[in-house]
């Protein structure tokens, strides 16, 4: 076995590069944007013919949001032509390819969990090329695995957990969206599942959903990490609407994300956010 992570340098791979090097170290590679250009076919086609790769998990992605409603050009490069350019590649040289999709291929138009066979109905264009990025590894890959998750965050980047304790610690107000619901997952929990899936005896292709387990608003989230840092005394945390924090996208009002497929699956048990939550802050706070 041989694998390649791409999008190393990001929140979920470099959460992978620790899981991975502890149960299977030094059988991975872990390739950047500088190392691997993935819209670039000719070279995705070189590096992985000579690498000799069983596995591709990609966790490349444009995943600026709001910045994709300008730069559609760049966004639909990485997330549509990138996975265009990996799955011919795995498939060219016999490779499994996981990819890492998101909530954002649904609308957030409704009010139960989404489920794997739930039509998807992006709003915005980040989420448009996400989902194309799914039906074109489906038809260039079949055997691939496509991982939808969403609210992802880390110990590693920029994210929203930071964010918050970042204002948390200079200001005693702030303002943060209730309206819209999801579940927060921690990349570490995500990064442990896909290696499960990796090591498990069999490899079952298809589209499966990951989150932890739970339901909350960004507000929620908020007070939770507020509330863990101990800063809940000097910190107000104040709920608002959509409609009072404009942005370039649209986002899903509900993307809650209903997990019985994986779990049944793989046997994965899959944590609370809030029980997460606490641990990758444990870890911010080192």
């Amino acid at each position: 076995m041989k694998i390649l992570v791409t999008g190393s340098d990001g929140q979920l791979g470099n959460e992978l590069h620790e899981i991975l090097e502890q149960r299977m170290p030094g059988i991975t590679d872990y390739v950047d944007r500088q190392e691997l250009d993935i819209t670039d076919r000719a070279a995705v086609d070189n590096f992985i013919s000579s690498g000799n790769y069983s596995h591709i998990i990609n966790c490349a992605a444009y995943t600026a949001v709001d910045r994709a409603e300008d730069e559609k050009i760049q966004c639909t490069a990485v997330n549509v032509d990138g996975v265009r350019n990996l799955a011919g590649a795995a498939t060219a040289n016999g490779c499994r390819m996981l990819h890492i999709s998101t909530d954002y291929v649904f609308d957030g138009n409704t009010n139960r969990p989404y489920n794997e066979s739930d039509k998807p109905s992006p709003a915005s264009h980040y989420g448009t090329t996400k989902r194309t990025s799914e039906t074109v590894l489906m038809g260039l890959a079949p055997d691939a695995i496509i991982i939808r998750t969403g609210w992802l965050y880390s110990s590693y980047g920029n994210n929203f957990v930071k964010t918050m304790l970042r204002l948390a610690n200079s200001e005693h107000r702030l303002n943060v969206v209730a309206d819209q619901t999801g579940t927060p997952t921690y990349a570490a929990d995500l990064a442990l599942m896909i290696a499960d899936i990796i090591q498990a005896p069999q490899w079952i292709a298809g589209i499966y959903h990951f989150s932890n387990e739970g339901v909350a608003s960004w507000y929620d989230f908020a007070c939770a990490v507020v509330d863990a840092a101990g800063l809940s005394d000097s910190v107000t945390v104040n709920p608002i609407h959509t409609a009072d924090y404009p942005t370039a996208a649209i986002r899903p009002f509900y993307s809650v994300l209903e997990k019985s497929k994986i779990k049944a699956t793989y046997g994965v048990t899959i944590p609370n956010w809030r029980s997460s939550l606490v641990r990758c802050m444990q870890r911010i706070s080192r």
